[in-house]
């Protein structure tokens, strides 16, 4: 029998975020966006008709308005649902206007995803399905380009690998070029980033690099679900972070699969564009209404939509506090 498909609902509260947030766009002021759009987020998640609680935010890293850890949402009833939660993915995208800030959500059933403990960064390896079996975090970068290219039927010279453009990544940076792939640096947004690598037809074939490890368990739900593959190796960028890890138990040597960040297939993902990006638009307004563009992911089905939606503002202000 077909049942209740929660990534629908988890759209309305990204689409909420998005447009509380687009209207920070370009003015330099990523906590106020920020903040808007968790505020938006909130809203939406506890009115839902479901149990929920939050097990991955980004509040503590960015020091966020946060939809923080523990936190209960929803007014249903049965079990709870983990959520992973990152309302604006490239707050400094938002602020300065540029492509690919992103509103995301991800739910899997409880007890089900990689919680990171006091690990804000992590090393990734994402591809898409077909050369999901290639990849391998404890070899070389150039063995990992040579097999995914091997498994995708191509060159090296034809694979574009995303990247975030930080000093860590110089020594990577270096080895890429070397092993004669192409790069895409971009400042922020490794979720996005991953979805581009999975997704066909982004013009990305693979991830590398270390970022944020928030962001890495909610871009594993969306990997899973779309039957791409993922490795992750907990990264810590400072002896602080380094020493509360192995104080909590933490293997820095660890190479997680896609099948222990993610542990389930009951998974639901929704993410809306707030500015242009490789597979979603940005927020687009008119006189008195606004556009937005989402992805809603199932695990169970594997079905990926892409949902355009026209929101008349008017009315959205007449029932809700949220200032869209």
């Amino acid at each position: 029998m077909p049942t209740r498909n929660l990534g629908l609902d988890l759209m309305r509260a990204t689409e909420a975020a998005a447009l509380a947030s687009a209207r920070w766009v370009g003015l330099g002021n990523k906590e106020e966006g920020d903040r808007a759009a968790v505020e938006a987020m909130r809203l939406i998640l506890s009115s839902l008709d479901f149990r929920a609680r939050v097990v991955i935010g980004e509040g503590e890293k960015d020091r966020a308005p946060m939809l923080y850890n523990g936190e209960e949402l929803g007014q249903g009833e049965g079990p709870f649902w983990d959520l992973a939660v990152d309302p604006v993915e490239g707050t400094r995208l938002l602020a300065l206007g540029r492509p690919g800030a992103i509103s995301v959500l991800a739910a899997a059933p409880e007890g089900t995803l990689f919680n990171p403990g006091p690990g804000f960064y992590a090393a990734k390896l994402v591809v898409g399905p077909e050369a999901r079996e290639a990849i391998d975090l404890k070899a070389s970068v150039a063995d990992n380009l040579k097999e995914i290219a091997r498994a995708l039927k191509r060159s090296v010279r034809e694979l574009t690998v995303f990247v975030l453009d930080k000093p860590r990544h110089a020594r990577l940076i270096e080895e890429i070029r070397y092993a004669g792939a192409r790069i895409t640096l971009q400042t922020d947004g490794d979720v996005a980033g991953a979805l581009a690598a999975v997704l066909p037809g982004t013009g990305v074939d693979v991830l590398m690099g270390t970022g944020g490890t928030p962001e890495g368990v909610i871009a594993a739900v969306a990997v899973r679900a779309l039957g791409g593959g993922m490795q992750m190796r907990l990264d810590p960028q400072s002896e602080e972070e380094r020493w509360n890890l192995i104080h909590a138990g933490f293997d820095l040597e660890k190479v997680y699969p896609l099948e222990e960040l993610c542990r389930a297939e009951d998974t639901h993902f929704a993410a809306t564009g707030i500015t242009d990006g490789p597979f979603l638009r940005g927020v687009r307004y008119g006189a008195q209404e606004a556009w937005t563009e989402s992805l809603v992911i199932r695990g169970a089905t594997r079905t990926l939509r892409k949902v355009e939606a026209r929101h008349r503002l008017e009315k959205l202000r007449g029932i809700s506090p949220v200032a869209y």
